[in-house]
């Protein structure tokens, strides 16, 4: 034989070889756990800390040997912080990446188009970044949410307010889902508790001139100032506020002052300002301080809720796939739907749409240049600065 028809033979050998030989997959040794994430955007800030979160427990329950006895594996991208990206994102988990698990974005609106993808596909998702209701309110099987409904977040404020004597309330929400929600609860509890709502106006989303908002807000003498915003609007209306003489003796957020960058970004004049959370580091969750020390030691500063929700959605879905023994669509929605657990975020438990109903939110203040929570009072670190100090007397 030539030389160059036994050097075709083997290179045919080994090729046949190749072929015939047993192959070891990735889903064999690992589990894929897919989600997308704002790393870019209007929700780029949170959407960072809660990635932080989702990559801590992957590294944690890796270090303890895995799941089943398989590596975890984290595949993610990043949404842009936009609904029609982060569909298309999942579609992509789903179908090219063929990962075995699922857990959310940020954000209401993303979550709102991830989670139909999920549902067209029949495939559990833990909702880790949202809490708009409307999320729940479509007779989805596949969607399990995490943080406290966005419809109570300011019910301690109100009721706080309204021990008081304060009557006249002032809402502003951007034109997104979760403020949306956010406004339909305060609208529902001002009802409630026999207060008025004297003002309401609807911004676009990023907006951060209300300079005439304010202005029409003046005249109509607000005692409480609700807003259903994100960091950089709450950080502009505060400091419009201030520039404006704007000064109700309640001053509320969501989602801003529960941030570290609130208070870095207002400095002093964040003082007084409330907000609500989801999860502070005092809270006395098992847990949840040996979080708080090694985040910090990683990552450099102290964790905020974005970063415990998503450590605790990958612990939720840890303790389903433990609880179905397998990966196994329906043995894992089976599983998220009874489960009733305690993560470092605090309580699991879901009613029959998936919605979060066993955890509290709580009400945050900014005192002393520090977050604080303020209520209830069984968990508070500080007790309610009352009233918000006006700007000429600051």
């Amino acid at each position: 034989m030539k030389p160059y028809s036994t050097l075709v033979a083997i290179l045919g050998l080994f090729l046949a070889f190749l072929v015939s030989a047993p192959t070891l997959h990735a889903s064999e040794t690992t589990i894929q756990v897919g989600a997308s994430v704002a790393l870019t955007g209007k929700y780029s800030r949170t959407g960072q800390e809660q990635l932080n979160g989702y990559r801590m427990w992957v590294e944690d329950i890796n270090a303890r040997g895995g799941l089943l006895g398989k590596t975890i594996e984290l595949v993610h991208y990043d949404d842009e912080s936009k609904p029609a990206t982060g569909a298309k994102l999942y579609e992509k988990l789903i179908t090219d990446d063929s990962v075995d698990l699922l857990l959310g974005p940020y954000s209401s609106g993303v979550t709102l188009s991830a989670s139909s993808v999920a549902e067209k596909h029949s495939f559990p998702m833990v909702s880790t970044g949202a809490s708009s209701s409307k999320i729940w309110a479509r007779g989805y099987k596949n969607v399990f949410g995490l943080y406290t409904p966005a419809e109570i977040y300011m019910n301690q404020v109100l009721e706080f307010a309204k021990k008081k004597r304060l009557k006249r309330v002032a809402l502003i929400y951007a034109d997104t889902a979760f403020p949306r929600s956010v406004a339909k609860g305060v609208r529902a509890k001002v009802k409630e508790l026999g207060m008025s709502l004297v003002f309401e106006e609807e911004y676009g989303k990023g907006s951060t001139d209300f300079a005439s908002m304010i202005v029409k807000m003046r005249l109509k003498r607000p005692d409480v100032l609700i807003g259903g915003s994100y960091l950089p609007d709450s950080v502009a209306f505060v400091r419009q506020s201030k520039e404006y003489r704007l000064n109700p003796k309640v001053v509320a957020f969501a989602v801003g002052p529960g941030l570290p960058d609130f208070g870095k970004n207002l400095g002093a004049d964040a003082e007084g300002v409330m907000g609500n959370t989801q999860w502070e580091h005092t809270l006395t969750i098992p847990g949840a301080k040996s979080f708080t020390s090694r985040y910090k030691a990683k990552f450099g500063h102290l964790p905020g809720y974005h970063a415990a929700g998503g450590y605790g959605a990958g612990q939720v879905l840890e303790e389903a796939v433990r609880s179905a023994g397998s990966t196994d669509r329906d043995a894992i929605r089976k599983a998220l739907s009874e489960l009733d657990s305690i993560t470092v975020f605090g309580r699991y438990k879901v009613d029959a749409t998936g919605k979060q109903v066993g955890k509290p939110g709580y009400a945050i203040q900014w005192v002393n240049g520090k977050r604080h929570i303020v209520l209830p009072a069984s968990v508070s670190t500080e007790k309610v600065r009352y009233p918000f100090k006006q700007w000429k007397k600051r």
